[in-house]
């Protein structure tokens, strides 16, 4: 059994954290599955981000996304032809193009929020307590700061187990 200390060092709780998200993701997919949508997890994952973050441009979604500009450019294309996501010109640079989420793309998004959801609120609520829920809150929050941590490449030896 792994001491208190151990659990809290970088590398242990680095490993722990991509497990349990691995899973949760793996979890919600299937959860997804009963509302068949026809779009990839990218493909929701960027219509999800373009309805929070947008109006958005390509290349900041590609940042915020973590991925390159042209596997945005193919997700962005695939979602405009299906009516999804619209593209306007921004009135303050108009060399620039800003990315919308169209009514039916939000009303998609909202289904799968809906879905994922009502099943994540049933099972927080079955099996987790009040106090394990404020826990569960300051984690989240720390969780998206990792999320959205901007640091430089770590060297490969940086840290090791």
């Amino acid at each position: 059994m792994e001491s208190t200390s151990d659990r809290t060092e970088p590398p242990v709780l680095a490993l722990n954290i991509g497990l349990a998200t691995t899973r949760l993701r793996s979890r919600l997919r299937h959860e997804q599955t009963r509302v068949t949508t026809g779009q990839t997890m990218s493909q929701l994952s960027v219509l999800g981000r373009i309805r929070a973050d947008g109006p958005i441009t390509a290349s900041s979604l590609a940042r915020a996304e973590h991925v390159r500009a042209q596997s945005i450019a193919e997700t962005i294309a695939t979602l405009k032809k299906q009516g999804l996501v619209e593209a306007s010109r921004d009135l303050a640079d108009g060399r620039k193009t800003l990315l919308s989420v169209t009514e039916s793309g939000r009303r998609m998004v909202d289904s799968i929020v809906d879905l994922r959801g009502a099943w994540l609120a049933r099972v927080i609520e079955k099996t987790i307590s009040p106090g394990e829920r404020e826990v569960l809150a300051e984690a989240m929050e720390i969780l998206l700061r990792v999320a959205d941590c901007r640091l430089g490449e770590l060297s490969a030896d940086a840290w090791r187990a």
